[in-house]
């Protein structure tokens, strides 16, 4: 009888389970088993290799949700407030490749395929069906969001934020969007992060996807790559590979034909491998890039520049504006102002207005007007105006207008007509253009021209902050429309805003704004550190830039070699990029340049070189330790610890202290010029030499050597620190004095 019961039971489970809701469904591959519970929610997610689950399991996260930012269903508007309301997957159901998901209180079914490969699971929303009631006023209703796929995750010690990776040595697990129009999101929470791959309405609801890879730490890149390599996305793991990924540039400035031999020569020195041209340099704007005067034969002087920095064995990128146009460009400034701008906002004339009036009767939302100067410019018909003040109650006017700006001409205009606000960058020099139009891809044909043409093999993305919302998805959208135009890919890129998308685009994340030189260790610690370390969690370089060469002056000690040390130091602890901005006048003006090309270039010898461990390269990370790197006369580095002994907003000796077997040994020079220090006897004689060994002469007089201060020099001295600080502070008191800054 038991037996009986026993058949009896395995012939009709099946049957009973799915009177209660269904089965689980299970998608596997070669390295992931995901489980979802036929009610919607993840149960659980293992990485096979490991045997490890992945999911926090005590979680219940349906694996899809629709939003819709009011209720739009006759019924349920009748029910629920008028504001966004989730409806989360309470069933689901696999058919083959395609999944079946049901949603609380909707009548949608989401039809979602499958695409399932070794490295990872694909997932597309391919169409929404939708069942009709016999009662009710019923039609189907609108989707705003949809969750593609969401997955409650065990922490794991990094959070990849860009990249939507959870990871640590074991194991990884990462949602990837395949497209441009995926949002892709995560939401820490106390034991469980959940990652969120979602669609947008404004974006496109069908077409874009997500990619679920779980694999070890090692095989991470390697799936992702084939993830790009079978939805054709930018190639952003091949070119964290590349051999020239870690090289550092030197950012030309105010570059021409006749000066490129002289900034490839600072280059040079100063180790460099790959240089810049900023588009500013030869074109007058952006948008149609319009050649400067200072190029009168157009693209072949900018190829005779890149051919000359290619003769000399370095690698020319390309920085450009790319997402918005000039002011002073055909755009704007041609007398019909292009349409295609973006607007911040939109007002209503409420009466007619003519040719001279200085003041304009308005309707419409004016909390959207700014304030700040230069950005208050309206398009009016083919008028461009700016305004000087506006009321905010009625009547609405805009005062102070000035007519026909940039070249267009003042013109009468009847009620009714729109006057769109343009959205002028905060760098009020440019206006951002709408891209939901084709003007995007018109400035990305003239950058691909000009990047071919010349030879440019990478590129830096400037003014990426610079489209209209969504911005997780203009970002990147905007820039691989240009991408796209650069032919052949560029070798790597940067630039300076990142969207999920562009961690394909942007291989070595970004440069940070130039900072004083009496600033750099506090900014530096405060910035750029901090961005090395959340970038790494992306399995991802920072440019440690963009560092300006400025020669000391009365506002500034100017950037001397401890500083370049700090920079080149951290960036070797982090295999990251620095990006020199070259100030042709200040390298020529600065007395310790040749100091300074000399620290750059060693630094950036021995990063390349691999010449330390990653346990050096760890104690080079800590942001509060100074490190100076010499190399002796056999050719061999050196790496010193040291501490600094004079105020960074002090002029004249700077100075810093390390030991070297039982010697008290001081690095110093003069920041700006020459002197003599009178160092009291101390009952031995003192060794001298240059930072690369080299003996430097120096006499005695009376009771005191004297000791040549101007480039940089190392003291030894048989005393104790404290005793070897004392004396050299109270040789070099009388030539020091200290400098304000401009911040």
């Amino acid at each position: 009888m038991k037996r009986v019961v026993w058949i009896l039971w395995i012939l009709f489970f099946p049957l009973l389970v799915r009177a209660a809701g269904g089965e689980d469904v299970v998608i596997e591959n070669a390295s992931l088993r995901l489980v979802i519970g036929a009610d919607g929610a993840a149960r659980s997610l293992v990485h096979k290799a490991t045997g490890e689950e992945c999911l926090a399991t005590e979680v219940r996260t349906p694996i899809c949700a629709i939003t819709q930012y009011r209720p739009y269903d006759n019924e349920n508007f009748l029910i629920y407030p008028a504001k966004p309301r989730v409806f989360p997957a309470n069933r689901v159901e696999r058919r083959g490749d395609l999944l079946y998901v049901e949603f609380e209180d909707t009548y949608d079914i989401a039809v979602i395929r499958l695409d399932i490969r070794d490295a990872y699971v694909g997932f597309s929303l391919e169409r929404v069906d939708y069942r009709i009631e016999a009662y009710g006023v019923k039609r189907q209703t609108e989707i705003d969001e949809f969750a593609l796929l969401q997955l409650p995750v065990r922490p794991r010690g990094h959070f990849g934020e860009w990249l939507n990776v959870v990871w640590d040595e074991r194991t990884a697990v990462n949602l990837l969007g395949t497209h441009p129009g995926t949002r892709i999101d995560a939401f820490p929470k106390a034991g469980e992060t959940t990652l969120y791959a979602g669609l947008d309405a404004r974006v496109g609801l069908f077409g874009p996807g997500a990619a679920l890879v779980v694999s070890s730490r090692e095989d991470l890149l390697p799936a992702i790559a084939q993830i790009e390599q079978d939805y054709d996305l930018p190639r952003g793991v091949e070119s964290r590979r590349d051999p020239n990924y870690r090289c550092s540039y030197y950012s030309l400035r105010n570059v021409t034909p006749e000066n490129i031999d002289a900034h490839i020569e600072y280059a040079r020195r100063g180790g460099f491998r790959t240089m810049v041209v900023y588009y500013v340099d030869f074109a007058r704007s952006c948008g149609h890039y319009g050649w400067r005067d200072e190029y009168p034969n157009g693209m072949e002087d900018l190829r005779y520049i890149t051919d000359r920095i290619r003769a000399a064995g370095m690698i020319p990128g390309l920085h450009f504006h790319y997402s918005k146009v000039g002011v002073n460009d055909p755009y704007i400034n041609n007398g019909h102002p292009d349409t295609r701008m973006n607007a911040v906002c939109e007002l209503v004339l409420a009466e007619p207005a003519g040719a001279a009036d200085t003041v304009l009767v308005v309707e419409g939302n004016t909390q959207g007007l700014r304030r700040e100067e230069g950005r208050r410019l309206l398009h009016l018909g083919d008028e461009l105006i700016s305004y000087t003040d506006f009321t905010t109650r009625p009547p609405y006017l805009l005062t102070g207008c000035r007519r026909g700006l940039h070249n267009s001409q003042p013109a009468a205009h009847a009620a009714g007509s729109r006057a769109r606000l343009l959205d002028v960058d905060d760098w009020p020099l440019f206006v951002r253009v709408d891209q939901n139009t084709d003007i995007q891809r018109e400035i990305a044909v003239r950058l691909g021209h000009i990047y071919a043409e010349a030879g440019f093999r990478f590129v830096y993305f400037d003014g990426a902050e610079d489209v209209p919302m969504p911005y997780w998805y203009n970002v990147s959208r905007s820039q691989s429309v240009v991408y796209d135009a650069l032919q052949p890919a560029p070798l790597f890129a940067e630039g300076a805003l990142k969207s999920h998308f562009g961690w394909h685009i942007l291989s070595r994340g970004n440069a940070f704004d130039i900072f004083p030189p009496e600033y750099i260790r506090p900014a530096m610690k405060r910035y750029t550190l901090r961005g090395a370390a959340r970038n790494a969690e992306d399995f991802t370089a920072v440019d440690f830039g963009w560092v300006n060469y400025l020669a000391p002056g009365d506002a500034t000690i100017g950037m001397q070699p401890d500083m370049y040390e700090y920079i080149y130091s951290k960036a070797l602890a982090w295999d990251a990029p620095v990006s020199l901005v070259g100030n042709l006048e200040e390298l020529r003006r600065h007395p310790r340049t040749e100091d300074n090309l000399r620290v750059m270039e060693r630094w950036e010898r021995a990063k390349l070189e691999d010449a330390f461990t990653p346990r050096e390269k760890e104690m080079l990370k800590d942001p509060d330790r100074e490190f100076f790197l010499f190399e002796n006369p056999k050719g061999r580095f050196e790496l010193c610890a040291c501490r600094q002994l004079t105020p960074d907003n002090e002029s004249g000796v700077r100075a810093f202290l390390f030991r070297r077997g039982a010697k008290s040994c001081i690095l110093y020079w003069h920041t700006s010029g020459e002197a003599t220090l009178r160092l009291p006897l101390s009952g031995s004689r003192p060794s001298l030499t240059d930072d690369r060994g080299v003996r430097i002469s120096f006499r005695r007089e009376g009771d005191h050597y004297l000791l040549p201060a101007a480039g940089r020099a190392i003291l030894e001295l048989d005393l104790s620190e404290a005793e070897a600080e004392r004396l050299f502070l109270e040789a070099i008191r009388p030539l020091n004095k200290p400098v304000e800054p401009a911040k």
